[in-house]
């Protein structure tokens, strides 16, 4: 408490108190919350200055960030494990399932595809962290798109499986004509001599030598797609073909008669029409083949209902010969 002052007042003969000029009081107290602020502003300046000192704010802060840069490192870990999960479940189900299932694999370019077009992450640029927070999003979403290509996967071999005896009963599995000692095989599958223009081109089926009117056999259940009649001489002339379904298709050409109709249901063994000599073909045979998918392969792989080891080992020396095809 500030002491208080007396004067003498010569004229009253007594004391009076000395009053402080209100000008003055006022600059004192400017003056004092002056120095209390330069005084602040010095030790804020010491205080910031002072080396690797934190604030209690930034201390909470750089806690957050070590955290959850550990948390990514953390999350990257397990999507390498889930990967390599997935890595082996991707393997099987091309090497064992859909092999089995006689599915398409599904290559590694479809498996693994990126992202196009725009960026899809700059949004995540111009932080501190973008480099891995960006590499921890396109990894997940890589990942993502991985289990959905697998889930589709085994969607179709689950519908496989459930028509497992549909598709045994369907597949191409016998010759397409009584060819019990195997001398019928004229030409196999491959690049032959063309017997019309005398080069080299692919031949896409197999040609079994008979005499015209020998009887033609579906060689799996399936439903005929199409009955094509011309005896011109061109092309396939005389032409079955039937869909099996699961993308395969066979083709019996050069026919002298026909014994089915177009969406006929036919079996296995079941007899079609009748070996001849039409359209571009250079003497009586059965030209056929085996489509997947639109694409013709070897109706070699088809026999196995049909062919012993050892009668097969003959018939893939007989069909391997590059000569001459009879269409």
């Amino acid at each position: 408490m500030s002491k208080v002052k007396y004067y003498y007042d010569s004229e009253t003969l007594s004391y009076r108190k000395i009053e402080p000029k209100k000008g003055k009081r006022i600059g004192l107290s400017l003056l004092f919350i002056l120095g209390v602020m330069v005084t602040s502003v010095l030790f804020l300046i010491i205080y910031l200055n002072i080396p690797n000192l934190e604030t209690p704010k930034e201390k909470a802060y750089k806690r957050e960030l070590q955290n959850m840069e550990l948390q990514y490192e953390l999350l990257n870990r397990k999507m390498n494990q889930v990967v390599s999960v997935l890595e082996d479940l991707e393997e099987r189900d091309d090497k064992i399932y859909r092999v089995y299932f006689e599915a398409n694999p599904i290559s590694p370019e479809q498996r693994k595809a990126g992202f196009g077009g725009i960026n899809r992450y700059n949004d995540l640029e111009g932080y501190d962290n973008s480099k891995l927070i960006i590499s921890t999003k396109k990894k997940l979403d890589q990942l993502s798109k991985r289990i959905v290509v697998h889930s589709k996967s085994l969607d179709e071999i689950t519908a496989l499986a459930e028509n497992k005896d549909a598709l045994l009963a369907s597949i191409p599995a016998i010759q397409p004509v009584k060819n019990d000692d195997l001398k019928r095989t004229a030409s196999g599958y491959g690049m032959r001599m063309d017997p019309i223009y005398r080069h080299r081109k692919m031949h896409n089926g197999m040609d079994f030598s008979a005499p015209t009117g020998t009887e033609v056999y579906a060689t799996g259940d399936a439903v005929v797609k199409e009955i094509k009649r011309t005896r011109r001489s061109g092309g396939f002339g005389n032409l079955i073909i039937l869909d099996h379904g699961f993308g395969i298709e066979t083709y019996y050409a050069h026919l002298s008669d026909f014994n089915v109709r177009r969406n006929q249901k036919v079996s296995r063994g079941e007899v079609i029409g009748f070996v001849g000599n039409t359209g571009k073909s250079t003497g009586p045979h059965l030209h056929y083949e085996v489509r997947r998918n639109g694409r013709p392969v070897n109706p070699i792989d088809y026999y196995y209902n049909d062919l012993t080891t050892e009668d097969y080992n003959i018939m893939l020396n007989k069909a391997s010969q590059e000569n001459q095809s009879l269409d």
